[in-house]
């Protein structure tokens, strides 16, 4: 029997109202509807990450099917404990970066077995766990120079934006000049440069959706044009063969990590999660107004737990180690402030394990636009740097440049962090250099001396 109208409206409101008060809408100048487009747009912009992640893990001889099933359930799994315990509106999903690090470094590089490459993924999410759990995760936050957090937002944010560039096809690589314009005549690159001052005027005039708006129109011309191909049919989309990590689950091997000795790739491994998920994190909770003028994170403890416990469960599935994306700026940006928004993303990737091949049809040239935009309003964090105070203006600019020129969050926390210190120390600043700074420091120098 269908419910009248009025207990209908009523029932709806109480919806809402729960939903309000749990994820504190309100609160953080939020509501449902900003909340669910800005998951979406979330999603959209991360994606890929279940095809690239498989593909990588295969070359590292771990089956593809499993592979998918693993990226897909470590991603939801995290992403609720970040949704539904921290309260933050952050997804999480296996690290690019660190996927590459232990398919072509660890296993083939070093000839071991993928079970004990995830035995050494395990381990480094333990690790994190007791950093987190005794406090000293947060404190290596806490000691940062507020300097530095704001340096690391830019640094994020010119890095997304040269990632958005790349995929788009507008910079290529190039041997003489390492990078250089591309074809922008070609039908890819131009239709990202047309969705870009798209997404651009539908942002100035404050149009919700501008991200989400901008994808779908995109994707729907390279469609029209050729360069898209379109769903064959709606069985082709609706593909309902499930994926499955039998051959995975459980087969991280952990007592060959430690009797290999594994230590420097365990502390490699540690090292380079706890950085460009410190960064990401920063930088995405700056943004979304998660910092107060302390520089205090709301949530953080929580989402640090949830972080290396995600770790261990996705080597435990067959994955490698969680990082918070980047690219959820693209949701924070369309006003995205609650774990509401991560939630919508962890639910429409385990609504992905249906449809994987309907995802596939969303081009990298349709999310780069949104990339490049994202990293133009995360510019704005450097008027917080005191740039007329060059022991503050070095470290800043290293940490800001070295992101994209090196391609990597971690190395350029590496060049900021040890200038800053080494900077302050040998110009007579030490007062102003907290006492975990020096740790960090020396851990990077240790890692860089484990690299060579």
């Amino acid at each position: 029997m269908e419910l009248p109208l009025h207990e209908k409206t009523e029932n709806a409101t109480n919806a809402s109202n729960w939903l309000d008060q749990f994820f504190r809408l309100t609160e953080r100048r939020t509501n449902v509807k900003t909340e669910v487009l800005a998951g979406i747009t979330t999603f959209m912009t991360m994606s890929y990450i279940i095809f690239v992640n498989p593909a990588i893990l295969a070359d590292a001889g771990i089956p593809k099917e499993a592979a998918i099933a693993a990226t897909i359930f470590a991603t939801v799994l995290a992403t609720l404990l970040f949704a539904l315990w921290a309260n933050m509106p952050i997804a999480v999903a296996p690290g690019m970066g660190l996927n590459a690090f232990f398919a072509y470094t660890v296993v083939l590089g070093q000839g071991l077995t993928w079970q004990t490459g995830l035995g050494a993924v395990f381990i480094s999410g333990l690790v994190f766990f007791i950093l987190t759990i005794t406090g000293l995760r947060k404190k290596i936050i806490d000691g940062i120079p507020s300097v530095l957090k704001s340096a690391i937002a830019v640094g994020i944010g010119l890095f997304i934006a040269f990632i958005g560039f790349k995929q788009a096809g507008i910079i290529i690589s190039n041997e003489e000049t390492f990078v250089s314009l591309g074809e922008i005549t070609k039908p890819a690159p131009l239709l990202a440069l047309i969705g870009f001052l798209i997404v651009t005027v539908l942002t100035a005039r404050k149009i919700k959706g501008a991200a989400l708006i901008c994808i779908l129109l995109l994707s729907i011309v390279g469609m029209f044009i050729g360069i898209v191909e379109a769903p064959k049919s709606v069985n082709h989309i609706l593909s309902f063969s499930l994926p499955s990590m039998s051959e995975t689950f459980l087969q991280m091997d952990i007592k060959a990590a430690l009797h290999y000795g594994l230590l420097s790739i365990i502390f490699s491994f540690t090292l380079v999660e706890l950085f460009d998920n410190l960064g990401s994190m920063i930088g995405l909770s700056k943004k979304a107004g998660l910092m107060n003028k302390k520089g205090e994170i709301e949530g953080l403890d929580k989402a640090l737990v949830a972080d290396s416990v995600a770790t261990m469960a996705s080597a435990a599935m067959g994955s490698t180690a969680m990082n918070a994306y980047v690219e959820n700026a693209t949701g924070i940006a369309e006003g995205g402030r609650t774990g509401l928004k991560a939630l919508v993303v962890a639910f429409l990737f385990l609504l992905s394990i249906l449809f994987t091949p309907l995802i596939s049809i969303i081009p990298a040239f349709a999310t780069a636009p949104i990339l490049i935009m994202v990293g133009a309003f995360m510019l704005t964090e450097i008027k917080n740097i005191p740039l007329g105070d060059v022991t503050d203006a070095v470290p800043a600019f290293l940490t800001i440049i070295l992101m994209p020129l090196t391609f990597s969050i971690g190395e350029g926390l590496t060049f900021g962090f040890l200038s800053f210190t080494f900077i302050k120390l040998l110009t007579g600043k030490a007062k102003e250099i907290h006492w975990i700074m020096y740790v960090i420091s020396a851990a990077f120098i240790v890692n860089f001396i484990f690299h060579v």
